[in-house]
């Protein structure tokens, strides 16, 4: 039986790309779907006393969220993965601004519509932005970030991870993730990060 992965996501985000790539990975050596979904680092720090240079980022963060629950809304949930995966590549491996000329290069490489890339820049979908946020947020709590799992009933932040594993290792990587998750009194694993995102 297909076991779901819910995961959800901050396209700009790195580490949720790193640990995104990691599922991917695992759909092909395990009998696991993942469903895309989207959270967002501005809704999560609303109100928080943070760093300039931070907030300047969380301003750009705006529109590609918004942009992918507009795709949500549009084409489905499936095709939110689509789109994550275009804009995502243009973020973290292309290095390219977080602007709506990037949004609409990710909506062309999909076959979709690039006006959701204009109306990304408005209010329109911010009441479904917040509630698909907290539909993954609530139930880990308000002290971690993305990218967060819901597996097994249990709503996990992580995994944390650089670089992505490949094939069995994928594979193993989540076997051991979702025996975890499957015991209800269990909370945190957590060590120092030494290295950033490797993005491969």
């Amino acid at each position: 039986m297909t076991t779901r992965v819910d995961f959800w996501f901050d396209p700009t985000c790195p580490w949720a790309w790193m640990t995104s790539r990691w599922m991917l990975e695992v759909e092909k050596v395990r009998d696991v779907h993942t469903v895309f979904h989207v959270m967002s680092l501005s809704v999560l720090n609303e109100g928080r006393d943070l760093d300039p240079d931070y907030l300047a980022f969380l301003a750009t963060a705006k529109a590609p969220v918004r942009a992918a629950i507009g795709v949500r809304e549009t084409y489905g949930d499936e095709r939110v993965r689509d789109f994550y995966t275009a804009i995502g590549t243009r973020f973290h491996l292309g290095e390219q601004d977080r602007d709506i000329e990037t949004i609409k290069a990710a909506l062309r490489e999909c076959d979709m519509d690039e006006t959701i890339a204009d109306r990304a820049q408005t209010d329109e979908w911010d009441e479904l932005l917040v509630a698909s946020h907290h539909e993954g947020m609530d139930p880990v709590g308000d002290e971690v970030g993305t990218p967060v799992i819901h597996i097994n009933g249990m709503a996990l932040f992580g995994r944390v991870i650089s670089p992505a594993p490949k094939g069995e290792e994928a594979g193993n990587l989540f076997d051991g993730f979702a025996k975890v998750t499957a015991y209800p009194g269990f909370f945190e694993l957590k060590r120092t990060r030494t290295v950033g995102p490797i993005f491969d």
